[in-house]
């Protein structure tokens, strides 16, 4: 049987599109066991120390999904307020950056800068990048530093205190100098929503939806063909 030399080229570039693919689905499946271990490694310990504290107040480390409406703590209620607050502080805080700015700097290489081989290469790549930075980041920063450093540090000083302490661990945990303002503003919502509701599944949902909604948007750009990271470098 004889195969058309045309053949060669759509076999050679279809075994690289899925050797390409695989090595993104492996890459992708790391990450998620190396974020999962890490989450549950760190909440066991988070929850071990706190268990020495027993008996704790009911609303220490908490996580309750009722009354999401509740006008006063509900969790849906607070979690959109909080998430409307955050975009609308962190537009004004780099309209303000800019205004004094007088050189647009090189965006520092931050974990978006790192997960850009992944962005849009993959509904498979997508849903994991979603469910690490929309679930398993915001259920392990959340609880590091609203359900536990700023709880205690409420002991020590009042809570307006340690929300502006706790937000600012927060920012500078990212390693992000450049990018500091934007993320104390963040944490400064993610903290003031906490103290209001007690349930740290506000904060979550705050986050989750910050973090996946910037995946899911730059994916969005990927696939309609813009340059992403030319785009990151220049924001």
């Amino acid at each position: 049987i004889e195969v058309p030399a045309t053949a060669f080229p759509a076999a050679f570039s279809a075994r690289c599109h899925a050797s390409i693919l695989d090595n993104v689905c492996a890459i992708v499946a790391i990450c998620v066991d190396n974020s999962s271990i890490t989450t549950a490694v760190i909440l066991a310990v988070i929850f071990t120390v706190a268990k020495t504290f027993e008996p704790l107040p009911d609303d220490i480390l908490r996580y309750d999904l009722k009354q999401p409406f509740n006008l006063q703590k509900g969790w849906l209620v607070w979690g959109g307020i909080g998430l409307v607050s955050a975009v609308g502080g962190i537009a004004l805080t780099g309209v303000a950056l800019s205004l004094f700015s007088t050189e647009t700097p090189e965006r520092e290489v931050d974990s978006l800068m790192q997960l850009l081989p992944l962005i849009g290469t993959s509904n498979i790549s997508t849903l994991s990048l979603v469910g690490i930075t929309g679930i398993l980041a915001p259920l392990l920063e959340e609880t590091v530093f609203r359900g536990f450093f700023m709880v205690s540090l409420t002991k020590w000083v009042p809570t307006p205190l340690a929300i502006i302490i706790s937000s600012a661990a927060f920012a500078l945990a990212h390693l992000t100098p450049g990018e500091f303002p934007q993320l104390f503003i963040l944490g400064s919502v993610l903290g003031l929503t906490y103290a209001q509701t007690r349930n740290l599944i506000t904060p979550m949902v705050i986050h989750g939806f910050w973090n996946s909604g910037v995946i899911l948007l730059l994916t969005f750009l990927q696939v309609q063909g813009y340059d992403i990271k030319e785009l990151l470098q220049g924001s």
